[in-house]
């Protein structure tokens, strides 16, 4: 066993959770269904070819203005 162990240590955020989880068993479920809602999209590799290809290359310094010649 390591010296640094701390078998009997749990922090306050996580005894908060698991009792917040015990006293709600429903919040798993609802974290799944709303991390589906915004992020476990099928992806289009196809259309993100199509943005890659599409894109403009920067300037090496994006706040100069185009220079006017012989200023």
């Amino acid at each position: 066993m390591s010296i640094f162990a701390r078998p009997h240590y749990m922090s306050d955020a996580t005894q908060f959770i698991n009792q917040l989880k015990t006293q709600h068993p429903e919040l798993d479920a609802q974290q799944v269904a709303g991390r589906a809602l915004l992020w476990d999209k099928p992806v289009d590799h196809a259309l993100w070819k199509e943005f890659d290809a599409a894109e403009v290359a920067q300037k090496p310094y994006v706040y100069q203005t185009n220079p006017i010649p012989g200023l």
